[in-house]
């Protein structure tokens, strides 16, 4: 019988890494030994993500929109045009520009607005200016309605639950595009008058609470959702037994453990209220003249389909490729940040 009371040195010959010396704590691994290294589940995440080639493509295409935007005052300065500046002398007589492709030349790269003759490159960006920032104005309002109430409601449950649940199976009777349709025309109305036109500050805001009051309710039902499932977990119970108050477990202990399906959330948002903008601007409701617009700019090229086909392409493959970006980028989001997903 083989002596139990000792038992076979990891050096024994016949033993898998026979030979070898035991590797300790702290010491360096012989070479050719592989090295494990544990990694926190957000490194994971990022691996993921990196590691996909759609959501590397989408980050660098709207991280050159976001550029661009940002850098509209400073293209109008190095080409000394204005988005509102018309150039009439380069339109024929039938208010079409003059030259190759809608007037595209040195000094207008996309070429001259039909009727207006503003140049279109400048129009383009200040325009995608508008659409990000009301995008992201209006994804920021809704998130944090979002996030407050769906925490308050999956932590206090009882009647608070209830009314929070009531609103917002309330709120998703209504078809957001058709409620916005009906109620900023009549608070332009109620705050302005007639022969006073409301400011183009005033719609950008009005366009912004319109979207953030009314589209907070699915990440309302998500956070909520999470929160029932971890308010019972053995780190908030033990943060409840080290006598941790209320809002340091909601804001220390939940709120960081939820922000992935937030920021997804975010992400999906952020291309509907950019289309939503583009739809509103289209039927000449929310932003209007003097304020450039994507969606204003393909309606102003309606009639001008057929003869200057350039000045419908640019603003409508712009908001193609944002959309698609978005929403690609959300998807590769989602995936990188679930546990279970095998990218």
């Amino acid at each position: 019988m083989s002596d139990l009371s000792h038992p076979p040195s990891l050096t024994e010959p016949g033993r898998p890494g026979a030979g070898e010396p035991a590797v300790e704590a702290g010491n360096t691994p012989p070479a050719g030994r592989r090295e494990f290294v544990g990694r926190s589940p957000n490194q994971l995440a990022w691996l993921r993500l990196k590691r996909d080639r759609t959501a590397r493509a989408s980050a660098v295409t709207l991280t050159v929109a976001a550029l661009v935007a940002l850098g509209a005052p400073l293209l109008s300065r190095l080409t000394g045009i204005d988005p509102t500046d018309k150039f009439v002398d380069r339109l024929n007589d039938f208010g079409m520009p003059i030259g190759y492709a809608g007037g595209i030349s040195a000094d207008h790269w996309l070429g001259l607005e039909p009727g207006s003759g503003r140049d279109i490159l400048l129009q383009l960006v200040y325009g995608l200016r508008t659409s990000l920032f009301i995008a992201f104005a209006s994804a920021a309002v809704a998130s944090c309605i979002g996030v407050a109430v769906g925490v308050l409601a999956g932590w206090a449950r009882g009647w608070l639950d209830s009314v929070v649940n009531w609103l917002i199976d309330l709120t998703l009777a209504f078809p957001f595009l058709i409620f916005a349709l009906a109620v900023i025309p009549i608070l332009q109305d109620r705050f302005y008058t007639d022969r006073e036109a409301p400011s183009p500050a005033f719609r950008v805001a009005l366009i912004v609470a319109t979207f953030g009051l009314f589209s907070w309710t699915y990440t309302a039902r998500l956070v909520r959702g999470q929160v029932i499932s971890l308010r019972e977990r053995e780190f908030v119970e033990a943060a409840r037994a080290a006598g941790a108050g209320t809002g340091h477990i909601l804001l220390r202990q939940l709120l960081p453990n939820i922000w992935a399906p937030i920021l997804v959330t975010v992400s999906l948002m952020v291309p509907q209220f950019i289309a939503i903008e583009a739809a509103l601007a289209f039927v000449n409701i929310g932003v209007t003249e003097p304020t450039p617009d994507l969606g204003r700019m393909i309606f102003n090229s309606i009639g001008y389909v057929a003869s200057d086909p350039w000045y419908t392409l640019f603003p409508g493959l712009t908001i193609f490729l944002l959309v698609l970006a978005f929403n690609l980028l959300g998807d590769a989001l989602r995936d990188s940040l679930d546990p279970r997903s095998t990218r």
